[in-house]
């Protein structure tokens, strides 16, 4: 296995020959596992923990450790070769992770700069090193996305309507949790704040039971090109987003008097 990667990194690099082999039908992981579309991750069912359990112990460390060290190159391209090594290794390794897992840990490796929710991957340049500190920082990321939608997991439910609300009940509750799910985005800090929004909304909606082709719907008109990364929005547009979504998909608008939620919003307000 090391002579076909040293092989798949070096030939074209150092000779400049074409390659002699054809990559996608050499049976690496990345060929022998489905790929995972991103529209199907738009379906909150689709990385909900509840539904994809997860048993993490050190031997399963050690067990995922040994699954991806034979994945990366024992020479590697860096900037002279574009980062081919390390961009074929990522793919590897990504492959292993979802063929171990499943479909959820769809963006392990997708940290704050892409719009996602983890630290300790990034870019392969800078992530894929050695074969031991390469499985570990792996490793790392594939805990982190877990811890985040564990998170979320806990958060769509603090945030979602009662079963047995009403249609006004219903709006008051989901325009106050696109306010609080828009603001996480935005707390990021980062210029990827906007594509975030749109993820945690859609994600929120389908956990309430919309369907994701309605979810999409409803967040594209809502927010429709309004958020722009280098300008923080004012509350007012905010919630603005949280109304719309609220109205499209109850057709009654929130409470204008909040007095009655004072106590929920004080415990949402607090992040608890």
């Amino acid at each position: 296995m090391r002579s076909e990667t040293e092989g798949l990194c070096r030939d074209g690099r150092e000779t400049g020959r074409a390659l002699t082999y054809n990559r996608d039908t050499l049976p690496f992981p990345d060929n022998l596992v489905p790929h995972v579309s991103f529209e199907t991750m738009r379906d909150w069912s689709n990385l909900d923990p509840a539904r994809h359990p997860f048993a993490w112990d050190d031997e399963e460390e050690a067990r995922l450790h040994a699954l991806i060290r034979p994945w990366v190159p024992p020479v590697l391209s860096g900037y002279a070769g574009r980062w081919q090594c390390e961009s074929w290794c990522e793919e590897q390794v990504d492959a292993v992770i979802r063929e171990r897992y499943g479909s959820w840990t769809y963006a392990w490796r997708w940290d704050l700069r892409f719009g996602g929710h983890v630290n300790g991957w990034g870019y392969a340049s800078t992530a894929v090193t050695t074969p031991e500190a390469t499985a570990a920082r792996a490793a790392a990321a594939l805990l982190d996305w877990r811890r985040s939608l564990e998170w979320l997991a806990r958060r769509f439910a603090e945030l979602a309507p009662p079963p047995d609300a009403s249609p006004e009940d219903r709006s008051w509750h989901l325009e106050r949790a696109c306010v609080r799910l828009v603001t996480t985005a935005l707390d990021s800090g980062v210029d990827s704040w906007p594509a975030q929004s749109d993820r945690l909304l859609r994600w929120f909606l389908t956990s309430t039971g919309t369907d994701r082709d309605e979810a999409g719907r409803v967040v594209e008109a809502a927010i429709g090109g309004r958020f722009e990364s280098w300008v923080a929005p004012a509350p007012s547009l905010i919630d603005s987003v949280g109304e719309n979504v609220a109205v499209t998909l109850t057709g009654h608008a929130p409470y204008r008097d909040h007095r009655a939620w004072a106590a929920l919003e004080e415990f949402h307000d607090n992040g608890r």
